[in-house]
């Protein structure tokens, strides 16, 4: 089990390879998204089996028990679910919407954390929580309805992180079982895709095909972030999620150059505003428990510890 400082630099470096991603998917073109994301799934499962067979590990090999397989097989549920919706999105020209929903689902996480683990966030971090609750009607106001694909993808994600928190596996184990759930469908669509001679595998050149297999690297980030979750407390894990969108807001307007208007200046003025007082506020809380060194004082110096 990694020290709860440890568990949130691994949830902090999922969260930038994640934010890095679009520099990376456009390189599979002409794949399409639910291609790409077959492949992903069935490269990720290969890549584990390789990752646990040089660590000679053979646990995965053991079915957990069926109440952990059940939350296991949720918790990839709702990451098909939550990457479904994000294609829908995305395809149907409301990429905006999909991005909003990634602002929501940290405060989803943190409602979550508080309500149902008893986690207790500090004044400061309650006032960077209301910060961030502040961007999300300021990047709705464009919309002028419901936004469905947003609330959608913050629920399924906070589905996820809950799961993962609950399940009582090595972030290895979990990880394999998870892909392994979802790499039957994805093999089938794949199949499907090549008996229809649709698929890009076999027809892009090698340097497609490899570049298409390296997909399985993805699994990194999971791995990431199901360590974290186990360790991390639900209201820090879902504030460090803002910075997947920060990052790839730097993508999007010094890589790709995409327009930003006043109203989504201020929305992002308001989540960094809240990562600059999250982060004073854990440096605050970790100078005052130096003299304290037990797991509970540095949990509760990185994000609220639990009653």
């Amino acid at each position: 089990m990694a020290s709860p400082t440890t568990a949130l630099w691994q949830g902090i470096s999922a969260y930038v390879l994640w934010g890095l991603f679009p520099l990376y998917w456009p390189l599979l073109e002409p794949a399409g998204t639910v291609e790409l994301l077959a492949h992903r799934t069935v490269w990720s499962l290969l890549a584990m089996i390789v990752l646990l067979s040089v660590r000679r590990n053979r646990s995965w090999l053991r079915l957990p028990r069926p109440a952990v397989l059940f939350r296991t097989s949720m918790a990839a549920l709702m990451l098909s679910f939550n990457w479904g919706v994000y294609v829908y999105g995305v395809n149907s020209g409301r990429v905006l919407e999909a991005s909003l929903g990634y602002f929501m689902a940290p405060l989803v996480l943190i409602a979550t954390g508080v309500r149902v683990f008893g986690e207790v966030l500090r004044p400061r971090q309650w006032v960077a929580v209301s910060l961030g609750a502040g961007a999300v009607p300021v990047l709705a106001t464009a919309y002028g309805h419901v936004p469905w694909i947003a609330i959608a993808l913050a629920g399924s994600w906070a589905a996820y992180g809950y799961l993962k928190k609950t399940v009582d596996l090595s972030a290895a184990h979990a990880t394999t079982v998870e892909t392994a759930a979802m790499a039957v469908p994805a093999a089938g669509y794949l199949l499907w895709l090549a008996s229809r001679g649709d698929g890009t595998f076999a027809v892009g050149g090698p340097g497609h095909s490899l570049l298409l297999a390296s997909t399985g690297l993805a699994v990194v980030p999971l791995l990431l972030f199901a360590a974290a979750a186990r360790e991390v407390p639900l209201s820090m894990l879902g504030v460090l999620q803002y910075v997947e969108p920060t990052v790839q807001f730097a993508i999007g307007v010094a890589v790709r150059h995409e327009p930003m208007p006043v109203s989504r200046w201020a929305g992002f003025g308001l989540v960094w505003s809240a990562l600059v007082l999250l982060a004073y506020d854990a440096r605050r809380a970790t100078r005052g428990q130096r003299g304290d060194t037990s797991v509970y004082a540095v949990e509760t110096a990185v994000g609220g510890g639990r009653d």
